[in-house]
């Protein structure tokens, strides 16, 4: 909704907002419009914003549109995997590397009492609800069965000529695996979004949580009761992957999963790549420096270092100096053992080199946010097949890139993925 409002206030010439903050993927859509400033001269002028100390990722992807920097910014996402350490040292558990182990630890420890209330829990926690993120969680599930060969591969569409790469056995798995883990999750799982999962992690009733950098911080404020009781790992792999021109799954080998350790392929999802901002460039010569120094303001290490230890906030580690200083977390309430795992999962799924990148195109809203997750969302209810769902969904993303012009679709997918020739 959120970036819905934004992009109808500028597109329409209403331009009652002076700064939209929103995913970093959906600002493409709006350079493309010509609705936002080009920010270049503006930080070559910026003395204090330290773009070197921002994470490669970031500074040169996340802000980036077509060599120019139009985004600024405030937060650094991944998805990870978060599980219960004291709950897997009492099973005997390890956590899963690959999602065929996901389904099997969610079920053994599914129903045991975790937080000594006497109550049941759950193996996992994932947020399942329509019109919310599901459709960031189902990417990270597919990503290691359809992207093998390193983040230029791209996880969406042949980059050629944007045949949507969706209407597979890889996708097929991911959705089914998805839906399993229903088994050991809440009851009224299909019903929860981001707030009610971390509420449930936070009360101890989860063994496995899918989430942001967010888990991190909250986990130590106060009346959580996982403190020092709760690990990250980088998402779980696979050991077969998208064979492209069959459409079906093939055992990993050295060729078509170079990057695979152990014979299992791994994909860790860029899911949302943070919170950017950007400024309308209607705005006055003054308002527009204002509102750039503002960002610059957030941005800035002395803020943001503050910042990113909290877990109200919603802001996640991209700076090095975060990444990199355990002191600055266990100040905020970390154990240093808890601070170094932390950082630890979050700098192994940043630096791989078969990290999946977002969308990153005109459109991407609509391609995930309404077609891929109200597919999603019917298949989970029971309503339609995986198969209808698949063949929908790749029904859908081909309207929208013909709305847009799959050509100009094409040129941009490239960019978005690193490919320049």
């Amino acid at each position: 909704e959120i970036f819905q409002k934004l992009l109808t206030d500028w597109a329409t010439g209403t331009n009652s907002v002076d700064v939209g903050v929103f995913a970093s993927g959906w600002g493409v859509e709006l350079v493309s419009a010509g609705l936002v400033e080009n920010l270049d001269s503006y930080i070559e002028a910026d003395d204090k914003i330290d773009l070197q100390d921002i994470a490669p990722y970031f500074r040169d992807f996340n802000q980036k549109v077509e060599g120019s920097t139009y985004f600024i910014t405030l937060d650094g996402d991944f998805q990870m995997m978060y599980y219960r350490t004291d709950v897997f040292e009492e099973n005997g558990l390890e956590p899963p590397k690959t999602w065929e182990e996901y389904l099997e630890v969610g079920a053994a420890i599914h129903g045991q009492d975790m937080n000594g209330d006497g109550e049941a829990d759950y193996g996992s926690c994932t947020f399942m609800k329509r019109n919310a993120q599901s459709y960031f969680a189902i990417q990270s599930v597919a990503a290691s069965r359809v992207q093998s060969k390193g983040t230029a591969e791209g996880l969406y569409f042949n980059a050629e000529d944007m045949t949507p790469k969706i209407n597979n056995a890889a996708w097929k798995r991911a959705f089914e695996i998805f839906k399993a883990s229903i088994e050991f999750n809440p009851p009224d799982v299909l019903n929860h979004d981001i707030g009610d999962t971390r509420a449930l992690a936070l009360a101890g009733r989860c063994g496995m949580v899918i989430d942001w950098g967010d888990i991190g911080p909250l986990s130590i404020e106060e009346g959580s009761q996982i403190k020092d009781k709760v690990g990250a790992i980088m998402m779980p792999g696979s050991m077969e992957v998208l064979n492209t021109e069959t459409g079906e799954l093939e055992a990993c080998g050295a060729d078509n999963c170079p990057h695979a350790v152990d014979g299992v392929n791994f994909a860790p999802f860029a899911a949302f790549g943070g919170w950017t901002a950007a400024i309308s460039n209607t705005l006055d010569d003054q308002k527009k420096q204002a509102a750039y120094d503002f960002m610059s303001y957030m941005n800035q290490a002395e803020q943001s270092n503050v910042d990113v230890t909290m877990g109200w906030t919603g802001y996640n580690p991209y700076r090095n100096s975060q990444l990199d200083d355990t002191a600055l977390w266990v100040e905020a309430g970390f154990s240093a053992e808890a601070a170094e795992n932390y950082l630890g999962a979050i700098k192994a799924s940043l630096n791989h080199p078969n990290m999946a990148s977002d969308f990153r195109i005109p459109g991407a809203q609509q391609y995930t946010a309404v077609v891929l997750d109200r597919e999603l969302a019917r298949y989970l209810a029971g309503e339609i097949t995986v198969d209808q769902a698949l063949e929908n969904i790749e029904e859908g993303w081909e309207e929208i890139t013909e709305d847009f012009g799959r050509d100009e679709q094409a040129a941009i997918y490239k960019l978005s993925l690193g490919i320049t020739n």
